[in-house]
This record gives structure tokens, C-alpha cells and sequence, in this order.
């Protein structure tokens, strides 16, 4: 159903959460953005209430701006179920949050209409209708921040697959993980390598002497790294070698027009680039070479996007 007016964009992610005004129309600005830590120890209901409490004075700015909003897009950390915009599953990083009726405790509590995908999934519709790309057919979106996950979209629409686990880049084997701990529960997952938590935990396994004073997140590494840390270096090379690898199996697989990294490690300077562009490259097949893989081009905006959008145009399959 398409809907004219202002929607609420809704970002929900492992450390923080955000919101903001999108449109009228589907024109990818957001405004009057607002972010807050997302209370992550504390469960669900600290979670729900962080989010209600960012909506309502947007909701009521809309209001004044005379564009009221009419309807609450969310992407939201875990295993969305799309037909009722409940989590079905989610890792640790968010205690207590499978089983979440999101959508309907924020219809409740708003007023308004709530559409719900996974917080990636909106990533990746943000970026492939507005941002890095727009006008391709078919977009893989990597994001290697807190967790590591990703999405494809074709067409205009998200994938989400018949469970809505469609883009759990980071639950894949890996043989740089290979005996680490993952987040889902299991070992030897990509994310225990790829994502930020996952290069800050191999950082601390070293017998270097360096501790969290040192180094409290993967950004920290990725800076020590530069200022010429040799274990800070090896650990973000592996991490870098790791994710590219990956992504030039998953440019076999899919064939996509592009590749878009995104999430706090795609901030992690020329270094981390090169390694990720060059493991790619080593992996896929000639017929694919030249599959550009690009940096995101929203930034913060692009979850906010992507989940307004799920109001305004059909883009979830």
C-alpha cells in the first residue's frame, strides 16, 4: 500500500538506536533525527520503551510541521518475522529480545501503523533506493559493525527468505574462525572474525600486554593499527582478509550488480580496504571480475530510510 505523508524511520542496532522524519514522498531525506544508546543489558521492555520514546516527539513534530506521520517503519536487530513484525530469534547482543511483538506494542503505544524488517534489511533498502545503489537491479549489502550481517536486494524488494534469516552473512563458516566462539551460540562463524566485536575479541585473545584500557572497541583496534600496533595490524588483516574472502564466494553465488560494505569497520581506512578488496578479488571467478565493491553512501540515515520505505512502497519479499 503506498501512503502519502510523513513516516517514521526507526533504526533499532546492537549499540545504538535512531529515528527520524522521512518524506513526504519517497524522497530519502531524513529529518529532525534523534539517536540514543540502545539499552542493550536491560531487555526488552527498556528496549521498547527507548523506541517509544523517540517516536513520540517526532510523531508530534510532524504534527506541527503540518505533514503529520502517518506510519512507523522499524528495522530491528534479530530474526523478523515480516507478516507480524515479531523477533523470532536474536543473538546476546540484546538480552531478552526474541519473542518481541514489536509491531503491535508500537501500533499500541503510537497510534500508528508499524511495518517491521530486520535492521539490515532496512540498511540495505536505504542504500539500494537512495544511496550507493540506486538504479541496480540487485544490491548484496555487507554490514560489519557490532554483529556482521547483510541482505540482497532485488528489484527494489528485500529478500528475507522463507524463515526471514535471509542475510545472516555472519553465521557462514569461516576458516579464520575456525574453534572461536560466535554470538549465535556455535563456533567458527564468520562474525567471530568480521564484525567489530569479533576483531576486538581476537585483539584481547593476544599475549601482547594490551587490555580493554587499550583497546574498548573494534574502531580502537583498527586505530592502533594505524598508529603501528603489529598485533592490532595482524588482527585487523585477518579480519579484513576474512570478510573480503567471503565476499568474493557470496559474488559467485549471487552475481550481484554490486557489493556495498557498510557498518562501523567499513571505517576502518585504506588498510582494511585493500585486504577486503584483494581477498575478494582472489576468490571470484573471472566471469564475475569486476563486480564493484563500494562503500555505503547514507551513513547513518540509511536504516531510517529503508524502513520508512517499508510504508510507502511494497520492498519486502
Amino acid at each position: 500500500m503506498t501512503r502519502s505523508g510523513a513516516v517514521i524511520g526507526l533504526d533499532l542496532g546492537g549499540t545504538k538506536i535512531s529515528a527520524g522524519l522521512v518524506g513526504p514522498g519517497a524522497t530519502g531525506i531524513v529529518r529532525h533525527a534523534a539517536t540514543v544508546p540502545t539499552p542493550a543489558a536491560a531487555g526488552a521492555e527498556a528496549i521498547l520503551t527507548a523506541m517509544i520514546d523517540l517516536v513520540r516527539p517526532l510523531a508530534a513534530r510532524a504534527e506541527a510541521d503540518g505533514t503529520p506521520a502517518v506510519g512507523l517503519g522499524v528495522g530491528a536487530a534479530g530474526v523478523i518475522d515480516p507478516a507480524t513484525g515479531a523477533v523470532t530469534a536474536a543473538t546476546d547482543h540484546l538480552r531478552g529480545w526474541a519473542g518481541t511483538p514489536v509491531a503491535e506494542r508500537l501500533a499500541t503505544a503510537t497510534g500508528l501503523p508499524v511495518r517491521v524488517v530486520n535492521d539490515v534489511h532496512a540498511h540495505a533498502l536505504g542504500e539500494a533506493h537512495h544511496g550507493a545503489g540506486a538504479g541496480r537491479s540487485s544490491v548484496l549489502l555487507v554490514a560489519a559493525g557490532t554483529g556482521l550481517g547483510g541482505a540482497l536486494v532485488l528489484e527494489g524488494r528485500v529478500v528475507t527468505g522463507a524463515h526471514g534469516v535471509a542475510g545472516h552473512l555472519g553465521h557462514v563458516p569461516s576458516p579464520e574462525a575456525a574453534g572461536l566462539p560466535c554470538s549465535c551460540g556455535r563456533t567458527g562463524h564468520l562474525e567471530a572474525v568480521a564484525s567489530g566485536t569479533g576483531l576486538l575479541e581476537r585483539y584481547r585473545d593476544g599475549d601482547t600486554g594490551h587490555g580493554p584500557a587499550e583497546a574498548a572497541s573494534g574502531a580502537d583496534v583498527a586505530r592502533l593499527a594505524a598508529t603501528g600496533d603489529r598485533w592490532a595490524a595482524a588482527c585487523l588483516d585477518r579480519s579484513a582478509v576474512a570478510l573480503g574472502g567471503a565476499i568474493g564466494g557470496w559474488i559467485n553465488t549471487l552475481d550481484p550488480d554490486v557489493v556495498i560494505v557498510t557498518g562501523g569497520l567499513s571505517e576502518a581506512g585504506a588498510r582494511w580496504w585493500e585486504r577486503l578488496r584483494g581477498a575478494a578479488a582472489a576468490e571470484t571467478l573471472p566471469a564475475a571480475t569486476g563486480c564493484p565493491i563500494l562503500p555505503a553512501a547514507l551513513g547513518a540515515s540509511a536504516a531510517l530510510v529503508g524502513a520508512a520505505s517499508l510504508l510507502s512502497t511494497r520492498t519486502v519479499d
